[in-house]
């Protein structure tokens, strides 16, 4: 397929590129920084587009079966508009070129549940001071984009990972339109399981979880990096 990934140049978007051309698909990297991102791959074409651009994305999406969305941006107080307004000129782009298929990335806190199986501390405490403090604004726009995708007619798919790691491949992770129990997703797994919707159509217009279940961090450092840059 030829796909088109935003928010290429970003620890997810490299390793959906990467994953997605070693599995034969034709791949548009888009990314600010083109000259940041690492050449030389077969079926890798990299273009230079900021999302808030809509002329850009649109000039982008063209010509494509289906399109990755990867966006991200780190915890801070500043109001976030990154993902909304990225989705907002995405799916327009899809809409006038013809193009279905969509797969994005939020997060598993946006499924407004308990986590199951952690105790009061992480439950009651913890993710509510990430959710509701830390990442505050970035988790506001995150609902704002899925409110956009959810009404754009499209065939979208959005993958709801949790706290986010590096491993040196894909692991045997699970994937459900719940949340899971688990607190990390790993790169790689989510990457793969980025590509795999977005090459078929078996979860369209569902929110679906992304969930490692082997290998993963202890939460310390997953709270020393989130919070503290550490």
């Amino acid at each position: 397929m030829r796909l088109v990934v935003f928010g290429a140049n970003g620890p997810t978007g490299r390793q959906v590129t990467e994953q997605a051309t070693a599995d034969g698909h034709t791949v548009t990297a888009v990314t600010r920084h083109p000259d940041a991102f690492p050449p030389g791959r077969p079926r890798l074409r990299i273009e230079e587009a900021d999302v808030l651009d809509g002329t850009a994305v649109e000039r982008v999406v063209a010509g494509h079966d289906a399109v990755i969305s990867t966006l991200g941006v780190p915890y801070g107080r500043e109001p976030v508009t990154v993902y909304s307004t990225g989705l907002t000129h995405i799916t327009r782009a899809m809409t006038r070129h013809g193009v279905r298929r969509l797969v994005c990335v939020s997060s598993t806190i946006l499924f407004d549940v308990p986590a199951p199986g952690e105790g009061v501390f992480f439950r009651k405490v913890l993710e509510p001071f990430f959710a509701r403090v830390v990442g505050r604004t970035v988790y506001d726009d995150m609902r704002r984009m899925e409110d956009i995708v959810r009404a754009s007619g499209h065939d979208w798919t959005v993958l709801r990972p949790a706290g986010l790691f590096d491993t040196g491949g894909v692991s045997d992770y699970r994937l459900a339109p719940d949340r899971l129990p688990g607190r990390f997703t790993s790169r790689a797994d989510l990457a793969h399981a980025l590509v795999r919707e977005a090459v078929a159509d078996g979860h369209a217009r569902t929110f679906l979880d992304v969930r490692t279940t082997e290998g993963t961090p202890r939460l310390i450092d997953l709270i020393r990096r989130e919070a503290f840059g550490g």
